[in-house]
């Protein structure tokens, strides 16, 4: 990650089980082809995947999915945090699976969440 920070990633027992199915068939044979230098996901070469790669896969399934919004991995990395504080997830356990070092960086998320609230009260609520 940005900084070369440690992030916790959270897993069910079926990521899990995918994850070891990648690592133990599509991973090995992809390490023959070159050094990993310790890296999880590598390119058909064998070599670390890219960050335009990361760009490049997740334009494809956007399109794919008939998606008519740019979206960036940074979109997602969004979506993860807004979907768990609307959810009711604390505030401190979000900065961290963000890896953010100071809350108010997090803090943004629960402003975009009010705007979000105060939209939906004003659309759908019979006295506003």
């Amino acid at each position: 990650g940005k900084g070369d920070k440690e992030r916790i990633v959270p897993m069910s027992s079926k990521d899990i089980d995918s994850l070891n199915k990648y690592i133990f068939k599509e991973r090995s044979v992809l390490c023959k082809k070159s050094r990993s230098n310790g890296y999880l996901f590598l390119n058909n070469r064998g070599s670390k995947i890219s960050r335009v790669s990361i760009w490049k896969i997740l334009k494809k399934y956007s399109i794919q999915s008939e998606i008519n919004k740019d979206i960036s991995p940074h979109t997602l990395r969004h979506t993860f945090a807004t979907h768990l504080l609307q959810g009711g997830a604390d505030l401190r356990i979000v900065q961290e699976l963000l890896g953010h070092a100071d809350i108010a960086t997090t803090q943004i998320y629960t402003h975009l969440d009010k705007k979000n609230l105060i939209d939906i009260y004003n659309k759908y609520h019979p006295r506003s």
